[in-house]
Order: C-alpha cells, then sequence, then structure tokens
C-alpha cells in the first residue's frame, strides 16, 4: 500500500510487489491511500495525475490481508496527512483487534540521505502498536546499504529512494533490488506467521477449557489482593491469540 506524489514511492512499491511475488509463497495485490489535497493545490505542486489503474485502500480491505507493506514519503520526518488519515479511519479495526499478530514493514522516500531514512518508519511505530502489528523491519540483507561512495536510499527499517529536494533524482537499481529483497523476505515472515497449525488451535482451546493446576489451586483460596472480574468480552480469545503468535515466532526461529 503505498502514497506517491511524484512517482518515486510507487516505483519502490512495484518493486516489493516483485520481490513479494518472486517468493511464490503469498498472494500479493497493490492499493494506494486516498489522496486528500484539493485538486488545485496538485496542480501547483505540479504533481502528475494519479495511476488510476491501482484502487485505493480501505480499512475493510486491510482487515481481510494476514499482511502488508505500507509506503510513503516522509514530511518532516513522519508520515504524510494522508496516510494519517487512512489509519485514523480504522478506530473500528482497532476496537475488533483485527490486525492484531499480523506483520507489516515499511518502506519511504525523503529529499536527502539525512531526511527522514529511519526517523519516518520510527515516528510511524505508534500505529503499529496500538493495533498491534507486527514491525518486520528489512535489516542489512543487500551489499548496497553499506556503500559509502553513493548515496542509496533504505535503511534497516525499510527500503526507500532518495528523490533529491526537488524530486529530480529517479530510484537507482540499486533502491530498486533493495526493495525486491525486502518483498522477498516479507513474504517468507508473512506466510509463516499466517499458515494455519491445528496444534495451537488444539492448545488454544484446552486453555480456555482447562484451568490449570496454579489456577485451580488460586481460586480455592482467598484473594489477598484485589481484582477485577474479566467481562464475557474476549479474554480468553486474546490469550488463545497471543499463545498462537509466541508459537509462531519459536517455530519461524527455528527454520
Amino acid at each position: 500500500i503505498y502514497y506517491s506524489t511524484y512517482g518515486h514511492v510507487q516505483t519502490i512499491a512495484q518493486a516489493e510487489m516483485r520481490g513479494l511475488l518472486k517468493s511464490g509463497k503469498v498472494d500479493a495485490e497493490l492499493y494506494q491511500f486516498a489522496e486528500t489535497l484539493p485538486g488545485d493545490v496538485l496542480e501547483k505542486m505540479h504533481a502528475p495525475p494519479r495511476d488510476a489503474s491501482v484502487p485505493e485502500i480501505t480499512p475493510e480491505i486491510l482487515a481481510e490481508a494476514d499482511g502488508f507493506l505500507v509506503g510513503f514519503p516522509t514530511r518532516f520526518g513522519v508520515a504524510p496527512a494522508q496516510v494519517k488519515a487512512f489509519f485514523d479511519s480504522t478506530g473500528s479495526l482497532w476496537s475488533k483487534g483485527a490486525l492484531l499478530g499480523k506483520p507489516m514493514g515499511l518502506f519511504f522516500s525523503t529529499a536527502s540521505q539525512h531526511g527522514g531514512q529511519e526517523s519516518t518508519a520510527f515516528s510511524f511505530l505508534p500505529h503499529l502498536v496500538h493495533h498491534g502489528l507486527i514491525y518486520v523491519s528489512l535489516g542489512t540483507p543487500s551489499p548496497y546499504m553499506f556503500e559509502t561512495d553513493a548515496i542509496v536510499g533504505g535503511s534497516p527499517w525499510g527500503g526507500g529512494v532518495i528523490a533529491g529536494s526537488d524530486g529530480s533524482l529517479l530510484p537507482t537499481y540499486k533502491e530498486i533490488e533493495i526493495a525486491e529483497i525486502q518483498g522477498d523476505k516479507f513474504a517468507e515472515i508473512a506466510s509463516k506467521l499466517a499458515a494455519p497449525d491445528q496444534d495451537l488451535s488444539k492448545t488454544a482451546a484446552a486453555t480456555s477449557e482447562k484451568p490449570t493446576e496454579a489456577t485451580a489451586a488460586t481460586s480455592e483460596k482467598p484473594a489477598e489482593v484485589a481484582s477485577v472480574t474479566p467481562t464475557s468480552a474476549s479474554p480468553v480469545k486474546a490469550r488463545g491469540r497471543m499463545l498462537q503468535i509466541v508459537d509462531k515466532f519459536k517455530n519461524l526461529f527455528k527454520s
């Protein structure tokens, strides 16, 4: 999912898509964030027309995905208003825990080498935390990320492009390759986290049906501290879901 004013982030998003599909482990679809600026403002900014072939993301579509990569240009080290406006509209997903435990990665565009290649991702983390999303960083899987004789976008936080203060710098083959690597690595992690596991489901169900010996023993004794009786909402479901997430991570690092 991307927001792109001048096409730089769109190019990186397309490279991410190639990496996702290259793995053969996931089905991937490309979406863009809705524009919030009026047409006359975009015209004064000399922004090219948006790609009408790419549909706009909605909270409903977001909830259906098992994971997502999100890209956008920086605005003083933070996400642009278009992206923040979308996530401000996901309150219904938050209230249902619809995104809990799903993986998410980031990629971005900045004007300069020190214009937010790391802070743009860092400042966006609260959105992931409140939704219970799992942040999947890029690390340093490409030798291009260690070069010092040329400016290369991207960081351990995610893929990226350096567009120049006037937007004249196009994504280089190095930045595009880093984005493809990110898509490929993200697909591997997302496919493992989304894989069905019957044993984990049984474990979660057994946990919700049978109290442990420690719990049973505790219930026979008067409480020594004040406690709050849980409502019928979803503590058991949440506990079972977290058990699944923890076990999947254990299996992920074993493989």
